[in-house]
């Protein structure tokens, strides 16, 4: 059985830094790309952060460069985002999604995780 799970969401202040995790299991967590998304309300769904299999290759929306960072550690099977500068536009919630396209497209996403910015 696949599982994603999120943790590391909350309440934090405008300028304030949170720290995103997502542990994977049930598929080779190693082999896959990993992602985090969010879906603000009243915007289209936002590809926040995007990290190769290995950890080598990094990408990240414009709206969150210089201030999130995304990392990941195979052998715990764990994917951080590190987000610093928290404003209250990162208001909402975070998804964990883990990708491969080879012969078939396999996706696995997670339940999502709350990020409140609010003074």
């Amino acid at each position: 059985q696949v599982d994603l799970v999120e943790s590391g969401g909350g309440l934090v202040q405008p300028g304030g830094s949170l720290r995103l995790s997502c542990v994977g299991s049930g598929f080779s967590f190693s082999e896959f790309a990993m992602s985090w998304y969010r879906h603000r309300p009243g915007k289209e769904r936002e590809l926040v952060a995007l990290i190769s299999s290995g950890g080598l290759y990094t990408s990240y929306a414009d709206s969150v460069k210089g201030r999130f960072t995304i990392s990941r550690d195979n052998a715990k099977n764990t994917m951080v985002l590190q987000m610093n500068n928290l404003q209250p536009a990162d208001t909402t919630v975070y998804y964990c999604k883990a990708s491969r396209y080879l012969q078939s497209d396999e996706e696995y996403w997670g339940q999502g995780i709350q990020v409140n910015v609010s003074a």
